[in-house]
């Protein structure tokens, strides 16, 4: 696992992004794993300010999102389809049939669940995965207790899950109770791996799955067993690490960005 601590969330942001600009130009064809939430809209910025400035294209790529809200038809304002067709695929040239997520208001979700992860295995599985990083552990909607070989499936959101995401929405008792998720073992099969968390919110967490001993608790530890994962935080993010010295001696400021 690198473990790679940037000064602030522009930085960590940049980071990521130019991460993803450099997947693309040595890969062009790559199958990306896509992540939803505030953390990520810095990230999708910047990789559409590169696009218009000729830095990437998405022309050649695929993608598949990690998650959607079981019940919430795609053209609902806050699917994740939604999310992701105003915050990224709207803006670049990614073409329109290239572009996954779990139909939230499929008939049978744990059909729909299994239907899209045979679409994961016949696109060759991901080849870049972003994550985010919940506060409770959670990658995806992999909820503490989750099974780390886990495959994509319904899962009943926790309450603090629910309570986070609650800003979303205007009525707090709107937050769906379950999700259609990635699993961990879907997770693990990436080629390479990348998440980024910031803020003193993540800080515990950070620090569980990096540091602390693998378990269903925090389901993020699971990348402990990627063989090429990388952790991109921001200072705050990386409060409560024991051996951040070393991190940071390994990888000043978190590296250069290769944007």
């Amino acid at each position: 696992m690198k473990v790679l601590i940037c000064p602030d969330a522009a930085r960590a942001s940049d980071r990521v992004a130019g991460m993803i600009v450099e997947r693309l130009a040595r890969a062009p064809r790559t199958v990306l794993g896509l992540a939803t939430g505030g953390t990520m809209e810095a990230v999708y910025e910047r990789l559409i300010a590169a696009h218009r400035a000729g830095r990437v294209s998405f022309a050649g790529a695929q993608s598949f999102n990690l998650d959607e809200y079981v019940g919430l038809p795609p053209d609902h304002p806050l699917s994740y389809r939604h999310y992701m067709q105003a915050h990224l695929f709207d803006r670049v040239d990614f073409a329109a049939s290239a572009t996954h997520l779990p139909l939230g208001d499929a008939g049978d979700p744990g059909a729909e669940a299994a239907r899209y992860e045979a679409a994961i295995v016949a696109a060759g599985d991901i080849g870049l995965q972003l994550l985010g990083l919940g506060a409770n552990g959670h990658i995806g909607f992999n909820e503490p207790t989750s099974s780390l070989s886990s495959l994509t499936r319904v899962k009943t959101l926790t309450r603090q899950t629910r309570e986070a995401n609650a800003r979303f929405f205007p009525d707090p008792a709107q937050v769906p109770r379950f999700a259609i998720t990635m699993g961990i073992g879907t997770i693990l099969r990436a080629d390479e791996v990348v998440l980024l968390a910031m803020g003193a919110g993540k800080a515990e967490a950070a620090a569980r799955m990096i540091e602390g001993p693998l378990s269903a608790a925090c389901p993020a530890s699971a990348l402990q067993f990627h063989r090429q994962a990388t952790i991109v935080l921001d200072e705050a993010a990386a409060a409560r690490l024991s051996l951040r010295d070393y991190y940071e001696d390994v990888h000043p400021e978190g590296g250069p960005a290769p944007m």
